[in-house]
């Protein structure tokens, strides 16, 4: 950790293969596979189309060695170089894809990556934070923002919609298994937002009100759910009302078990936090682009998405307990169909070079992906 290995440390000139770096909050998080699974996503899919590609993190005071374990687990299978910020000398590079704002980094191009559509953006219409006047571009997950149909408020800023990109190679296509599951937090590390008279939710919010899709559906559905001791009355009812629960840093604890776990499935039942719901941003979900590459297909809740990416086979829309229920019975009615049209939905619209190779073009210049291949 700290070299850039094969990866240089110099910016591209004339047709060299662009630098990107790509910064977020890996090393705080230590069990979180599929967190994890978000950046690799990304570096990897950018290594696909030629890129020179590192990873760029910080350590927060505390058990710095725990944090440096925790990166070495999830990257030493990779061909993909660690920096440190505030520790390691980092390369002049030409793009910084900064997930969230994290590490705030100098680049070339600096673009903002926003995987949480509508909590950063209204945060900073209340005052709390603002994180993107250093940043020359704006890229987000959320398909619908600045749309018509969008509440998500965009800051004046123009923001570039893309879903969430996957690398197949690394999700080959299995046989799966009899149960729907997900991998989730029952709320996550914000809490609700309140705004203009509206309180905007989380998981939680929107699940209690399914709480009867078990016995709807009648099929098996196990949520690997991180849940804390203070939620012990959903944790309850979730159970009462049929669901299974596992625990997610047991099944998806590392990029390899979440991997594994999610290839194992007979599909997912993707609940949005509520907010994403509200705003109508078109959030889609990276742990669903995942699901949809390894052939398993998705039921997610309707936040918009289903104007960027095609709803009906492999991917199904939903919009409330009947309409969930209606799209597993699809799913356990056809399995091979629809976990054939689930790889091609992921190889059309989710694939890195589907969706990073028109961002980089966007970002560096047309021409930046042949430059890279």
């Amino acid at each position: 950790m700290g070299g850039m290995g094969r990866t240089g440390g110099t910016a591209r000139s004339g047709d060299a293969a662009p630098l990107v770096l790509v910064g977020g909050a890996v090393a705080q998080r230590p069990g979180r596979g599929g967190h994890a699974g978000v950046f690799l996503q990304w570096l990897l899919g950018l290594q696909q189309l030629g890129c020179r590609v590192a990873f760029v993190d910080r350590l927060l005071p505390g058990d710095e060695a725990a944090q440096r374990a925790w990166l070495r687990t999830v990257f030493a299978p990779y061909d993909v170089p660690v920096l440190l910020a505030g520790v390691d000398r980092l390369p002049r590079a030409d793009l910084l894809l900064d997930v969230m704002g994290y590490t705030g980094v100098d680049a070339d191009v600096r673009a903002f990556v926003d995987v949480d559509p509508g909590f950063g953006q209204l945060w900073a219409e209340l005052g709390l934070h603002d994180p993107y006047g250093a940043y020359d571009a704006f890229v987000t997950v959320g398909t619908a923002v600045g749309s018509p149909t969008s509440l998500v408020p965009t800051r004046g800023l123009d923001w570039l919609p893309v879903p969430p990109p996957v690398h197949l190679p690394s999700w080959p296509v299995g046989r799966g298994g009899p149960t729907f599951t997900t991998v989730a937090s029952w709320r996550g590390p914000f809490g609700p937002v309140e705004h203009a008279g509206r309180s905007y939710g989380l998981r939680v919010h929107s699940f209690r009100p399914l709480l009867g899709l078990r016995t709807a559906a009648g099929v098996e559905i196990e949520l690997a759910l991180a849940i804390d001791p203070a939620d012990e009355a959903d944790r309850v009812a979730l159970l009462a009302a049929g669901f299974r629960l596992a625990d997610p840093a047991r099944v998806a604890g590392t990029p390899q078990d979440y991997r594994r776990y999610v290839s194992a499935s007979a599909g997912e039942l993707c609940v949005a936090k509520d907010l994403y719901v509200a705003t109508r941003g078109g959030w889609f979900s990276d742990r669903s682009a995942c699901y949809l590459a390894a052939g398993r297909p998705v039921v997610a809740q309707d936040t918009g998405w289903t104007a960027a990416l095609p709803s009906g086979e492999g991917l199904l829309a939903f919009s409330d307990t009947a309409s969930a229920a209606a799209a597993l019975a699809e799913v356990v009615a056809a399995p091979y169909r629809h976990a054939r049209a689930a790889r091609e939905l992921a190889e059309a619209h989710l694939s890195a070079p589907v969706v990073i190779g028109p961002l980089l073009d966007r970002l560096l210049g047309t021409g930046a992906v042949r430059a890279a291949a």
